[in-house]
């Protein structure tokens, strides 16, 4: 365990990323091809900023990248970032203020987590639900979706309502992924309008 978290973490810092997590991003992008050259990318939850710093890298110079947290970040150059809680309606009209036509929407968001196993799901699922709904407000046709969830007892639920709105939905565990950990995350493809 501590040696994967050595890994990660002593490369993110020695390749000027600001968490360990840009590499759970650039191990699905790789193998799911979410982001591409270009794309418009909406990052729910960036705090810290390592996938906004993987999206820019990726997006590349005519690419675009905006972010929302509830907590402030520090400036990264050539991306845009709003303070705001998506669980909150006004949160759309800011994100719309800027786009209402984002190519990929990604979620790294987790809730505040208690210890307890079932409150700590709930609010995973709570969290996710508001990323999919500002996605459906925002996303273009065929637009790609991507979320960290915990796994529990409405996981399966909230599975199939992705599957509902996307052409193709898998589940995965990235290397970057701590072994112990809960987490798993959603790819969602080709949103349908």
């Amino acid at each position: 365990m501590y040696k994967q978290k050595d890994f990660y973490f002593k490369k993110a810092k020695e390749e000027g990323f600001r968490a360990r997590s840009v590499y759970k991003l650039f191990n699905l992008n790789k193998k799911y091809h979410i982001i591409s050259k270009n794309n418009k990318v909406l990052d729910l939850g960036c705090s810290p900023g390592s996938w906004l710093q993987a999206s820019l890298k990726i997006v590349g110079t005519n690419g675009f990248v905006l972010g929302i947290d509830i907590i402030p970040i520090k400036e990264i150059k050539n991306t845009k970032f709003i303070q705001a809680d998506i669980t909150e309606k006004e949160t759309i009209e800011k994100i719309k203020s800027i786009s209402d036509n984002f190519d990929v929407i990604i979620s790294d968001l987790s809730p505040k987590t208690s210890g307890i196993k079932e409150l700590d799901n709930e609010k995973s699922i709570q969290l996710n639900e508001a990323a999919l709904k500002i996605s459906e407000q925002v996303i273009k046709e065929n637009g790609n979706f991507l979320c960290k969830i915990f796994q529990g007892p409405y996981f399966q639920e909230f599975l199939k309502n992705i599957s509902k709105k996307f052409k193709f939905v898998k589940c995965h565990k990235p290397e970057a992924s701590r072994k112990e950990s809960k987490e798993i995350y959603i790819i969602a493809k080709g949103f349908k309008k």
